[in-house]
């Protein structure tokens, strides 16, 4: 499923973005691979190496590491083109912006994790259970 949002953000951005573009599907769908196989082994060390200045930039050096891992993924995918940076800058944005979207849509139609309670238990009054006389609950100290 991620990898379908991943290609759904990387076509949007070959769409909005002038210096992005794919050859055809095939070029698409393996650059979305190659970008999250990416961002899922690469990124990570990144961020780690860059954080000073992820934390000094409140975040905006990752725009920089996403640029980057675009722009290697353009190199590593044949069919997958980016003009340069500026373009990768304003690319890695929309797919961004594209993930988080359709991301935080794909948990609003989850199944909801427990169960309603039933008509039965509002029928009747709530009553405070104690527990029969050594059987509390234990203090160890």
């Amino acid at each position: 499923m991620r990898w379908v949002l991943m290609a759904i953000a990387v076509w949007m951005s070959d769409f909005l973005v002038s210096g992005v573009y794919t050859d055809d599907w095939t070029s698409l769908l393996a650059a979305a691979l190659i970008l999250g196989i990416l961002n899922a082994l690469v990124k990570p060390i990144l961020v780690t190496v860059a954080l000073p200045l992820v934390v000094l930039t409140l975040g905006f050096m990752l725009l920089f590491i996403n640029a980057f891992l675009l722009l290697l993924t353009a190199r590593l995918v044949p069919g997958f083109h980016v003009a340069g940076f500026g373009s990768a800058m304003w690319a890695s944005l929309v797919i961004s912006i594209v993930s988080m979207i359709l991301g935080n849509n794909r948990r609003n139609f989850q199944r909801p994790s427990r169960k309603p309670p039933t008509p039965e238990a509002y029928s009747e009054p709530t009553r405070i259970r104690t527990p029969p006389p050594g059987k509390g609950p234990i203090i160890d100290v």
